[in-house]
């Protein structure tokens, strides 16, 4: 098995990081496969921003200019930047091929993400971090996308020996 490393939403593996001091655990035969090799690089881009868990919840209000909005009415964009520069930082530092986000999230959801009237209606478009990552060249699945990612990081590993 390769030694490439994968970003991942600590919420995912089971820190309870969310706004609402929760997690988001899967259990998944290729997650356990990839944490066991030490194969995942853990982030939760709002808390490496400077939130804290709980917090309260977040949308993304406006996207030109970018204004992330707490439900609380406190402007948390910049964290939210910060953290998304974080977690590129991180990214590159351990060479991840690819990154698993959590869906939906205003920093990691990689397809939408819920709309900024708190409505609980998701918007089409990627959250803060996935953005950034995906504009580094780092493919951004989500927890729906497994089979995706598998098959990704399969590819990888025949273009790895092909090239070896």
């Amino acid at each position: 098995m390769s030694s490439t490393k994968i970003l991942v939403s600590a919420c995912l593996l089971g820190e309870s990081v969310r706004y609402d001091g929760r997690d988001n655990r899967i259990h998944n035969p290729i997650i356990n496969e990839l944490q066991q090799a030490k194969r995942l690089i853990s982030v939760c881009p709002e808390v490496a921003g400077g939130l804290s868990t709980p917090r309260p919840f977040a949308r993304i209000e406006s996207r030109f200019p970018l204004q992330i909005i707490a439900s609380d009415q406190t402007d948390v964009t910049d964290e939210f930047l910060l953290g998304a520069e974080l977690a590129v930082e991180l990214a590159q530092k351990h060479g991840c091929v690819a990154a698993l986000m959590k869906a939906g999230s205003p920093s990691c959801g990689n397809n939408s993400v819920m709309g900024g009237s708190f409505s609980g209606k998701s918007v089409a478009g990627a959250g803060v971090t996935a953005q950034e990552l995906i504009q580094k060249g780092i493919p951004v699945f989500n927890e729906t996308q497994l089979p995706e990612l598998e098959a990704f990081l399969d590819q990888i590993e025949v273009d790895l020996a092909i090239t070896a």
